[in-house]
């Protein structure tokens, strides 16, 4: 997994999103905007995080296991049983 970069810093956080209310564009193909990286948080359970280009990649969130979303870069979601996630978009500060 990657990591974000070090000159990143959180702006936006979302509400946390259980399997039952998160959002139906998060569970297909989606990016974020250009310069806006994104740490997706899981707080219980397990969500499934698919990065879908260059090469489709899967990895199993949980608690001890944040996903990082590059700028643009296509990817979705998916609950793996009940969950319970938030995401928090990140960017370089402006001078």
């Amino acid at each position: 997994m990657k990591a974000l970069p070090e000159d990143v810093r959180p702006y936006k956080r979302t509400p946390i999103f259980t399997e039952a209310t998160v959002p139906p564009g998060l569970l297909k193909q989606h990016t974020t905007k250009e310069g806006a990286w994104a740490k997706i948080v899981v707080l219980e359970g397990r969500l499934l995080y698919r990065i879908l280009v260059p090469d489709v990649s899967e990895v199993l969130l949980t608690p001890d296991q944040y996903g990082v979303v590059e700028p643009q870069v296509p990817h979705e979601v998916s609950p793996d049983g009940p969950v319970r996630f938030f995401v928090e978009f990140c960017r370089v500060p402006r001078e």
